[in-house]
C-alpha cells in the first residue's frame, strides 16, 4: 500500500506547536499510529492515558486494534493526541467546588462512576451532571469568588475501592488538605445567609423548572463529544430520586450531599411544602446544624471491624427471620380488614357542597362506600378503584385537619376526591392503605404496618407543644431567616419564626445527627411535589403545550394553563416505549390498549428517553446484587438508538 501523510496535533507540545506530520498506510491499525507518534515526539513520559480523538467527527478512536482503512480515516483527517482524564471542576449540592481529573474519553455514565469513587459516594447511578445556569456574574469575578478544593493529585489507580483509614478512605488521610476536603464532603455545611439564598435562581414556574432539566448531560456520550473542555465547571446532582439502600456508616458523604440538595430543594422552593412542614425543616437543620458542631463525625473504625459488623448483623437478621417465618405466613395469610365512617367531598364546578359522611370498606386496591354500616352488605354507592391514583396529603395537625386527596385515572381525564378522617390514628391508616393501594398492593402487603408507622411519626413531628414556657430558650446560632424559603422570610419577623422553629425543634431534639439527617430526607421524600422533573411536550394529536411530569414511578399530564393533573400512567403498567429518532417523538404502549405519544419542546426526547429508562433500571437493584452495577443493562435502557 502506498504510504501517505498524517496530520496530528500532540496537546503535550503546547498550543502553538505546529501539528506532527507521520507517514502511514491504510492498513495501519491506531496503536501502530500512537506508537509512530511517541517515538516522533521523543518525550520521555508515561502515554498510557493518551488516546486519538477526531476532530471532524468528534469521535474518540479507542479500539486500538482498528486499522486506518476501518477507521475511514483519510489524509484530510484532523486528529488530537491527548490525556483522556483532564481536570474538572464540579460543583457540589452543598455549593463546593472540587477540582478533579475526570474521563473525557468514556460515556458521562462511566465519568460520573469514576467521580463517585474519588468522592466516596455509593450507589453513583443515581447521580449525573447537569450544566450549570447561567449565572449573572461576569466569569472572572465569578471564578475569584469561588474556593476550589482540590483533588487532581488523587491517584486515579488508589480509588478502584474505598480502603478505610481512619474512618475515612486512604486517599482523603494523605495530608491535613485532603482530610479537609473529606469533611467539607461529609459533614453539612453552615446555615446559608438570607442574602445567599435570595440571590438564588429560583424557578419561577413549571416551564422554568423544565428548562432546568434540559441541562443533563447524555449518560451515554463523552464530555468531549459534548462540548466539554478542560478545566470547564459542571455540577453533580442526585437526577434520579430513588436512593437506594442509605447506609450512615458507609455512606457519610452521600448523605450529607443528598441533605444539602433536599435543602435547597426547600429554601428555593422547587418543592412545595405546607407551613408547618417548613417549620418542621427548619427544626431539623438547626438541629443538625447544632449537632455537627457537638458531634465530631470522624468515625474511626477499620474494614474489617465493618465487615466483622455486617457478617455479625446478617447473622441477626437470618436467626430473626427463621423464628418468625411460620407467624409471618399465617399473619399474610389473613389480610387485615379496614372499614369506618369517613367524610368524602368531591369537588365539582359551581357547586360549594361541602364534606358527606359514609361507611367506608377497603377491598383489595379500592373503597366502596355506603349510607350507613347497615347497608354494607349490598351493593355500594360508588367503588373507587386506587390503582395507578395519586395519593397526596392535606394535613394540618395543629388545626386537626386529616385530608387524603386523591386523583384516580378516569377515560376523561382525573377524577378528584378529598377522605376526611376524624384523627390521626385514622388518617395514618387509610393514608398506608391508599399508598399501598395506588402502587397495585393491598393490606395484606408486608409493608402496611410500617407505612402506619412511618404516617405516625410523621405526624408526631409536626405536633406543636401548647405549653409556651416549655420552648428552649433561643440560643445566638439560630438565624430563622436561615432556615425557611423566602415567602416565609417576608411573611414573619425574626422573633416570631425563632418561636415557630423551636416549639417544632422540640419533637426532633432528640435525635441523633444520622438520624436527623434521615428524617429530614424522610420527610422530603413525603411531600406531594417529591422526585418529579418537568418537562415541556407537545402530546400527538394536541394543538397546545403541556407538562409532562417524571416521577420515580409514574408519568404525570399536567395542564400547563392551571396546572391540574390531567393523567397519570404508571411504569409498572408500561409494556413498551420507543423514540422515533427521525421526527425526535417519544411514543409509549401501556396495559389496556393505552398508547401515548409526543414531542420534547424544552429538552431532547433522549432526557426523557434517559429518565424513563433510568428511573425502570433503578428498580430493579435487589439486595442481591449487592453494590454490584450492571453497566450493561442502564446503557441498554438509557442509550436508545446510541446504546453501547
Amino acid at each position: 500500500m502506498a504510504d501517505w501523510d498524517l496530520s496530528v496535533t500532540v496537546e503535550e507540545l503546547g498550543s502553538e506547536a505546529p501539528a506532527l506530520s507521520i507517514s502511514v498506510t491504510s492498513d495501519l491499525h491506531i496503536g501502530g499510529v500512537i506508537l509512530k507518534l511517541v517515538e516522533k515526539t521523543q518525550i520521555q513520559r508515561d502515554w498510557s492515558d493518551h488516546a486519538l480523538w477526531w476532530e471532524q467527527k468528534q469521535q474518540w478512536l479507542l479500539r486500538t486494534s482498528w486499522t486506518l482503512e476501518k477507521c475511514e480515516i483519510h489524509a484530510d483527517a484532523s486528529l488530537v493526541f491527548m490525556p483522556q482524564h483532564k481536570p474538572l471542576r464540579l460543583g457540589l449540592p452543598n455549593g463546593a467546588t472540587v477540582r478533579l481529573r475526570a474521563c473525557f474519553s468514556g460515556p458521562v455514565f462511566r465519568t460520573v462512576l469514576g467521580i463517585c469513587r474519588i468522592l466516596n459516594i455509593r450507589h453513583p447511578e443515581e447521580l449525573s451532571l447537569l450544566r450549570p445556569l447561567e449565572e449573572k456574574k461576569k466569569k472572572k469575578e465569578r471564578d475569584a469568588l469561588d474556593e476550589v478544593f482540590d483533588l487532581t493529585e488523587v491517584p486515579l489507580a488508589s480509588v478502584s475501592q474505598a480502603c478505610l483509614y481512619n474512618g475515612m478512605p486512604a486517599h482523603f488521610a494523605d495530608s491535613p488538605q485532603t482530610e479537609a476536603v473529606y469533611r467539607m464532603l461529609s459533614v453539612p455545611q453552615p446555615a446559608p445567609t438570607p442574602e445567599l439564598i435570595s440571590k438564588q435562581y429560583r424557578a419561577a414556574s413549571v416551564v422554568d423548572k423544565a428548562h432546568i432539566n434540559s441541562r443533563w448531560l447524555d449518560s451515554s456520550r463523552s464530555l468531549l463529544q459534548q462540548g466539554v473542555q478542560e478545566n470547564d465547571r459542571l455540577w453533580l446532582r442526585f437526577k434520579y430520586s430513588t436512593f437506594y439502600n442509605l447506609e450512615p456508616l458507609y455512606d457519610a458523604v452521600r448523605l450529607a450531599q443528598l441533605y444539602e440538595q433536599a435543602r435547597w430543594a426547600v429554601l428555593l422552593e422547587d418543592v412545595d411544602c405546607t407551613e408547618e412542614e417548613m417549620m418542621l425543616f427548619g427544626a431539623l437543620q438547626y438541629h443538625i446544624s447544632k449537632r455537627s458542631l457537638s458531634e465530631p463525625q470522624t468515625v474511626t473504625s477499620n474494614a474489617a471491624m465493618d465487615d466483622l459488623e455486617t457478617a455479625l448483623l446478617s447473622l441477626e437478621v437470618k436467626l430473626d427471620g427463621d423464628s418468625n417465618t411460620a407467624n409471618d405466613m399465617l399473619d399474610n395469610m389473613a389480610a387485615p380488614e379496614l372499614s369506618d365512617y369517613l367524610k368524602i367531598f368531591r369537588p365539582k364546578r359551581l357547586t360549594l357542597k361541602g364534606y358527606k359522611q359514609y361507611w367506608f370498606k377497603f377491598q383489595d386496591t379500592g373503597i366502596s362506600y355506603f349510607k350507613s354500616k347497615e347497608e354494607s352488605v349490598g351493593e355500594p354507592i360508588q367503588q373507587i378503584h386506587l390503582k395507578g391514583c395519586e395519593v397526596a396529603p392535606d394535613v394540618n395537625v395543629a388545626g386537626q385537619k386529616f385530608v387524603i386527596r386523591l386523583l384516580i385515572p378516569a377515560p376523561e381525564g382525573m377524577s378528584e376526591f378529598y377522605l376526611r378522617c376524624e384523627n390521626e390514628e385514622q388518617y395514618a391508616h387509610w393514608m398506608a392503605a391508599c399508598r399501598l393501594a395506588s402502587t397495585g398492593r393491598s393490606l395484606a402487603d408486608s409493608s402496611f404496618q410500617s407505612e402506619i408507622q412511618s404516617i405516625r411519626s410523621f405526624l408526631a413531628m409536626q405536633k406543636t407543644h401548647g405549653n409556651s414556657s416549655s420552648v428552649p430558650a433561643a440560643d445566638d446560632t439560630i438565624n430563622p431567616h436561615s432556615l425557611v424559603s423566602p415567602r416565609y422570610q417576608k411573611k414573619y419577623k425574626a422573633k416570631q419564626l425563632t418561636q415557630r422553629i423551636l416549639e417544632a425543634y422540640q419533637n426532633v431534639a432528640q435525635l441523633s445527627w444520622n438520624d436527623a439527617l434521615l428524617r429530614f430526607l424522610q420527610v422530603w421524600q413525603a411531600l406531594p411535589d417529591f422526585g418529579l422533573s418537568y418537562v415541556v411536550v407537545r402530546f400527538k394529536g394536541s394543538r397546545k403545550d403541556e407538562v409532562l411530569g417524571i416521577a420515580p414511578n409514574r408519568l404525570i399530564r399536567i395542564d400547563l394553563g392551571v396546572g391540574d393533573v390531567v393523567r397519570t400512567w404508571r411504569y409498572n403498567n408500561m409494556r413498551q416505549w420507543n423514540v422515533n429518532w427521525d421526527i425526535r417523538q417519544v411514543a409509549i404502549e401501556f396495559d389496556g390498549n393505552v398508547n401515548i405519544a409526543f414531542s420534547c419542546v424544552t429538552a431532547d426526547c433522549k432526557i426523557v428517553h434517559e429518565f424513563i429508562g433510568g428511573y425502570i433500571f433503578m428498580s430493579t437493584r435487589t439486595k442481591e446484587q449487592g453494590d454490584a452495577l450492571n453497566q450493561e443493562l442502564f446503557h441498554k435502557l438509557t442509550g436508545g438508538h446510541e446504546a453501547l
